[in-house]
């Protein structure tokens, strides 16, 4: 087993214990070491208290378990309130939500908001001002839910 899906391995078992769930996993290099990003989420939105637990446990895991040998550095965290969505997962829990999202079309990128109103197996469609459209996901560039700080 990788040593990332070792990492996401212990991670889920540890959003389990907690009761919230994992969003994503990422590592990075860096020149102080190897960062751990792990984002969990719960409907309603995980607490401090909660990222915390998640955090303790998972270090003492990857501690005894040695799991990572070079000096590293754990972040435990929720997505935010605007969510990236690079996985499916993440663009199925934001059916219904204002999204921001930059996709390939033709030789031009767009950027643009609108509510994401369906996830298909090699596409979303999103609703715009003017009308639905159909996106490919390998056409997307970055998406992510977006807040209205306006209103």
């Amino acid at each position: 087993m990788e040593q990332k899906e070792r990492i996401e391995l212990i991670a889920k078992n540890a959003c389990s214990d907690v009761n919230v769930a994992l969003y994503d996993l990422s590592l990075k290099r860096a020149s102080k070491g190897l960062i751990v990003l792990i984002y969990v989420t719960k409907i309603g939105g995980a607490t401090i208290t909660e990222c915390r637990k998640v955090s303790r446990i998972v270090s003492e895991v990857l501690e005894t378990e040695e799991v990572i040998a070079e000096r590293y550095f754990l972040e435990v965290s929720t997505p935010g309130l605007e969510r990236f969505l690079n996985q499916k997962k993440h663009y199925v829990s934001a059916i219904d939500e204002k999204v921001q999202i930059s996709f390939a079309d033709g030789e031009n990128t767009v950027t643009a908001i609108g509510i994401l109103k369906e996830v298909l197996p090699e596409s979303i469609k999103i609703d715009f001002e003017d009308g639905i459209k159909e996106i490919q996901l390998t056409d997307v560039k970055k998406a992510k839910t977006y807040f209205d700080y306006k209103k």
